[in-house]
């Protein structure tokens, strides 16, 4: 199995037709494990990657967690939430009229511009 510690450098695939693909599926999955993967085109654009397990585990071992950085602002946004100020401010919002949170609103929309 390759090291899955790193990113394999970038490979050109060989690439073989949709049709030459279905015919001799195997051969081309022999190709794919011996080279990491064969580009499968149809009317000469690349259409998938057929790729080697050793080069998709590789991929998948270097793949950032996509919900990473949205857990640390999410982690962030509930401390700044917990202060006195924040409390304060939660609780004017709630007794506010109607009229109040209008211009509220107009207010911060003019100040950011």
């Amino acid at each position: 199995m390759a090291n899955s510690s790193s990113v394999p450098p970038p490979v050109t695939y060989d690439t073989v037709s949709a049709t030459e693909a279905k015919n001799f599926f195997g051969a081309v999955l022999d190709r794919a494990i011996a080279r990491g993967g064969v580009a499968i085109t149809k009317h000469e654009e690349v259409r998938a990657v057929l790729l080697s397990r050793e080069r998709y585990e590789a991929l998948l071992a270097n793949q950032q967690d996509p919900l990473s950085d949205l857990t640390e602002e999410f982690a962030a946004l509930v401390e700044r939430m917990q202060t006195a100020k924040a409390r304060s401010a939660g609780r004017a919002l709630f007794k506010a009229t109607g009229a109040e949170l209008g211009r509220a609103s107009v207010a911060r929309r003019k100040k950011r511009g």
